[in-house]
C-alpha cells in the first residue's frame, strides 16, 4: 500500500514538473514580447506613434511584439508585478514603485536628451491668476498629475515641501491623472497652479495644445533621472541581451522622439535612489503605496 502511495506521489510530482517545465521555458522566452508605454497621454495617440518601434523591434528581436498602454501608472506597476508585460517603460517613481513589489526587474536603459540623462518638473500658474510665485500656492489647490507620477506629483510635491508647503495642510491636492489635462486645466483658470514635466509641457506648447500666453512658470524642479526601460529579469540572458542591445542602439529620430529624448543610454537600479530621497522627504512609505 505505501509503495502503491509513494509510486502514486512519484507520478504526481513528475506531472507537475512536467507541466511547470514549458511553462518556465514560456516565461522566460515568450513567443511574444509585450512592451508598455506610459499612459501619460491619449492611449490611441501613443500606440499610432509607437508603430515605428515596434516595427523595428520585431525586425531587430524576430518576435511578434504588442505595444500596451495600461489605464494608468498603478495598473502598468501590477502589469509588471504579474509578469503581464516583458518590457515597461516607466516613469522614475513608478519603477522605484514597482521594483519595491516586484525585485526582479531591471532597469537597462534611460533616454538622454540635450546630453543629460535627466529632466525637470515645471510648475505653471494660469497667466492672469492669483498665484504669481510658489509662496501664494498657499491656501489654494494645486493640479498634479498621477499619483505614482515622477514629475508631475513626487518633485513638485518634494519642492512645495522644502518650501514649507505640505499638501492638504497648507494647499489643495487635487490629482488629474495625465500631464496634458494638468496643463489645460490650469491654462483654463479651472486650478490656479498644476505641475507637470517640462518636457511634455514643451511639447504641448509646440503642438500648439496649450498656450503659453494663458500659462506663466513659476518654478523648475531639481533634476530627475529620466524615465528607465525597465524588463522581467526572469527573461533568458541572451533575451535580455538582445533587447538591451536593440533599445540602446536605437539610432531612428523618429522612434526616439516617442520617448521624446535623442539617445538611449545604460541604467542601474542606483541611479533612481534619487527618488527614494525624494519619498523619505514626503514622508512617504514606497513599500506601502
Amino acid at each position: 500500500m505505501i509503495q502503491r502511495r509513494d509510486f502514486l506521489l512519484a507520478s504526481v510530482a513528475t506531472g507537475l514538473c512536467a507541466l511547470a517545465g514549458p511553462a518556465f521555458a514560456d516565461k522566460a522566452n515568450p513567443d511574444k514580447l509585450r512592451i508598455a508605454l506610459l499612459p501619460d497621454e491619449n492611449a490611441a495617440t501613443i500606440i499610432q506613434n509607437a508603430q515605428p518601434l515596434k516595427a523595428y523591434l520585431e525586425g531587430v528581436l524576430k518576435k511578434p511584439v504588442e505595444i500596451i498602454v495600461t489605464t494608468d501608472y498603478s495598473s502598468m506597476i501590477e502589469a509588471m508585478r504579474f509578469g503581464r508585460i516583458e518590457v515597461g517603460y516607466f516613469g522614475p517613481f513608478s519603477y522605484v514603485l514597482a521594483k519595491s513589489k516586484a525585485t526582479e526587474i531591471e532597469p537597462f536603459g534611460v533616454g538622454v536628451e540635450k546630453g543629460k540623462p535627466n529632466y525637470q518638473s515645471i510648475l505653471i500658474a494660469t497667466a492672469d491668476g492669483p498665484v504669481k510665485e510658489i509662496a501664494d500656492i498657499k491656501g489654494k489647490p494645486f493640479a498634479f498629475g498621477d499619483r505614482a507620477s515622477t514629475s508631475s506629483h513626487l518633485a513638485p510635491r518634494a519642492l512645495l515641501a522644502k518650501k514649507g508647503l505640505i499638501g492638504d495642510a497648507d494647499y489643495k491636492v487635487v490629482h488629474l491623472g495625465q500631464h496634458d489635462a494638468v496643463a489645460r486645466a490650469v491654462a483654463a483658470g479651472q486650478v490656479p497652479a498644476g505641475a507637470l514635466s517640462e518636457a511634455i509641457y514643451r511639447v504641448l506648447v509646440e503642438t500648439k495644445k496649450v498656450d503659453p500666453a494663458k500659462l506663466r512658470q513659476i518654478a523648475l524642479s531639481d533634476p530627475i533621472p529620466n524615465y528607465p526601460l525597465t524588463m522581467q529579469g526572469y527573461l533568458k540572458p541572451e533575451l535580455k541581451d538582445a533587447i538591451r542591445k536593440a533599445f540602446l542602439e536605437l539610432k531612428d529620430p523618429a522612434i526616439l522622439k516617442l520617448f521624446r529624448v535623442e539617445a538611449i543610454a545604460a541604467a542601474t537600479d542606483k541611479d533612481y535612489d534619487v527618488l527614494r530621497d525624494m519619498a523619505k522627504v514626503l514622508q512617504l512609505d514606497i513599500a506601502k503605496l
